[in-house]
């Protein structure tokens, strides 16, 4: 159960991040050397990504996983680290990262960084019971007291050593990509499969939609903005269309693996 597989870092990759082994959630401390200009990142959060002309965000409540995705703050530094705090071998695949521990053991990797932003949006709310996965068997896990953010990792510790990408497809419910809103998953569950959360929507006049990613892979490793890898002029926003293939840096999902909580 807690074996890794460790992809080849491809621009599309069919192989990705698969569950995992007990760890903590502290930032790693490991000191990374003075970065250039090009590796500075300008936006302070998702919501300061700038728009193409003609595009709106969606309107989301104040207390939306919307709203709360919106405004996560990214780090000003655009490198990639993994969780033993050396650089991602491919530093082509974000547009930003972040500012949200990684932890200090092979653990958050695709999934997982989908159930610990949706868990750390549940916290931030005090919908405490609702912090709930399952695992491929029977297993259910369920956040209980004491409603402190240490408990809260270690729980995510347990649930990102017994869930995956295989249980959180069958725990999320499927729905169509031209209705896309944040919080929405691309998930393709296997043994390895792979998931990236939606973290933003906007619209224009015409109703055309537009979308931003992010992910965490394997080893577990800094969530990251991804690129659009197949229109600079666009990236890092993928619009909503006919295509049947939405290709990311390093996966290539299809428009039916769509999910949402």
């Amino acid at each position: 159960m807690y074996a890794k597989i460790f992809p080849l870092l491809l621009p599309v990759s069919l192989i990705a991040c698969q569950a995992n082994s007990a760890g903590s959630s502290s930032n790693h401390a490991t000191a990374h050397p003075v970065k250039t200009s090009a590796s500075i990142n300008p936006y302070s959060s998702i919501a300061a990504i700038p728009l193409p002309a003609g595009y709106k965000r969606l309107q989301a409540d104040s207390n939306s996983f919307a709203n709360w995705l919106e405004n996560r703050p990214l780090k000003k530094d655009k490198t990639v680290y993994l969780f033993n705090g050396t650089e991602k071998h491919n530093q082509q695949a974000q547009f930003a990262v972040l500012d949200i521990s990684t932890g200090d053991k092979d653990l958050q990797q695709c999934a997982d960084a989908v159930m610990r932003l949706r868990a750390e949006y549940l916290f931030a709310i005090g919908e405490y019971e609702k912090i709930l996965f399952t695992d491929n068997g029977t297993g259910v896990y369920q956040f209980s007291a004491p409603f402190s953010k240490d408990h809260l990792h270690g729980f995510l510790q347990t649930v990102f050593g017994m869930c995956g990408s295989a249980s959180l497809a069958k725990q999320l419910k499927h729905t169509e990509l031209n209705h896309i809103q944040p919080g929405d998953v691309l998930i393709r569950g296997g043994f390895p499969g792979h998931a990236v959360m939606v973290m933003d929507v906007a619209v224009n006049d015409s109703g055309n939609r537009i979308y931003l990613l992010a992910q965490s892979y394997m080893p577990a490793q800094d969530i990251h903005v991804l690129v659009n890898p197949n229109s600079s002029s666009l990236s890092p926003w993928y619009e909503v269309n006919e295509a049947e293939e939405i290709i990311t840096p390093e996966y290539l999902f299809t428009r039916n693996e769509l999910k949402r909580w």
